[in-house]
């Protein structure tokens, strides 16, 4: 800012700094450290602040020990509608586009749980549901008019972790794992940060101070 004082600059910065440090034990609690599943939530600890995760409740599509693990985070606004990325799709609402990650940000992945009877080529990747499909039946199951929310969601792009980089960020507390979440139409509704929360009441009392806190620590 032209005219501001370098020391108030750096004595902001130094106080915010301790603020932080403060509030991060204040939060600090002891979280399981459950290993990731197909078809679960990872939930991002309150003070991750990378752009994609901050906040961020991810579904895991694919895991393996000795391969890794790819998912799609569930809330994050990709600030696009379905029709606003592809032409020809008649709708009759207006369906949000979420952002899945940082991997393949000029693709469009989708979830949902209509199965491969109506979407040839879904492939299950847990109970009751399914990734991808013929996009031709995508297409006229919108136009038909049919429900998205709580049984399809969109997605571009998509995350991924290599061999063990996952298991060291839960090791680490960056993530919280939860089981295979059965509960599809609340997993496919709603989004941003009041979708954090709502999972975040999930882990129970342990965690519920992490639902005293604001996504910006500063305005708390």
């Amino acid at each position: 800012m032209p005219g501001a004082n370098p020391a108030q600059e750096a004595s902001t910065s130094n106080n915010y700094s301790v603020m932080k440090d403060l509030a991060a034990m204040l939060f600090k609690v002891d979280s399981p450290r459950k290993a990731p599943v197909a078809g679960g939530l990872l939930i991002a600890e309150p003070f991750l602040r990378e752009s994609y995760f901050s906040h961020g409740v991810i579904t895991v599509i694919d895991y393996a020990p000795r391969d890794g693990a790819t998912g799609v985070v569930m809330n994050t606004s990709s600030g696009y509608n379905l029709d606003d990325l592809l032409d020809g799709v008649k709708v009759t609402e207006k369906i949000p586009v979420f952002c899945g990650g940082p991997l393949e940000q000029d693709r469009l992945f989708f979830i949902h749980t209509l199965g491969d009877d109506i979407l040839p080529g879904a492939r299950r990747f847990c109970d009751n549901l399914y990734i991808g499909g013929d996009f031709g039946a995508m297409r006229d199951y919108l136009a038909a008019g049919y429900p998205t929310a709580g049984c399809v969601r969109f997605f571009i792009g998509y995350s991924c972790w290599g061999e063990g980089q996952l298991e060291e960020e839960i090791n680490r507390a960056t993530w919280v794992s939860l089981p295979q979440i059965t509960d599809t139409t609340a997993l496919l509704t709603g989004g941003g940060d009041t979708y954090w929360h709502k999972a975040v009441r999930r882990l129970g009392d342990s965690h519920r101070s992490w639902n005293l806190l604001p996504l910006d620590p500063q305005c708390n």
